[in-house]
């Protein structure tokens, strides 16, 4: 497996293309621990109807991310960050090591998925199907951190039943 450097964005992070796997990842070219804040987002583009690209910033609203490169922050069913999408900051939730993957898990943003994906991430924890958190089960919440929108999501689902 060739794992090539495209792209120092940051003096902290970089694109890495996978060559066997023909896949973009973002990495850290640094540690990261807890807490700190790897980058800042905002809206490149605001978008009606959301897209495999697109982060749901609210309950009916989609960003397209500025900067783009951030597109490229893949899934874990493990992530290692989460998106605060009301302070636009991608949060280390745990230790992140120099020329590790930076992921993040894309039902802590995502209510309903446009393009639902077979997960490929390896953890022991994987779920398999990725579709959102409106699919996800009460003993899968419990292990997420989630944006204020989809909390608020999941609470009324909750009190529903």
């Amino acid at each position: 497996m060739t794992i090539n450097k495209i792209l120092d964005v940051t003096e902290t992070l970089a694109i890495f293309f996978n060559e066997s796997k023909g896949h973009r990842s973002i990495r850290a070219l640094k540690h990261f621990s807890i807490d700190s804040i790897l980058h800042v987002f905002s809206a490149r583009e605001h978008v009606q109807n959301p897209t495999y690209l697109s982060v749901q910033i609210d309950e009916d609203k989609h960003i397209l991310l500025f900067p783009e490169f951030l597109q490229y922050i893949n899934h874990s069913c493990e992530p290692n960050t989460f998106f605060d999408t009301k302070k636009g900051e991608i949060i280390a939730i745990k230790d992140i090591n120099e020329n590790e993957e930076v992921t993040f898990f894309y039902p802590s943003t995502e209510w309903s998925m446009t393009q639902p994906f077979e997960c490929f991430c390896k953890a022991s924890s994987c779920l398999g199907i990725i579709q959102g958190a409106a699919y996800l089960d009460n003993n899968s919440i419990t292990k997420y951190r989630f944006a204020e929108h989809i909390q608020n999501k999941l609470h009324k689902r909750q009190n529903v039943k």
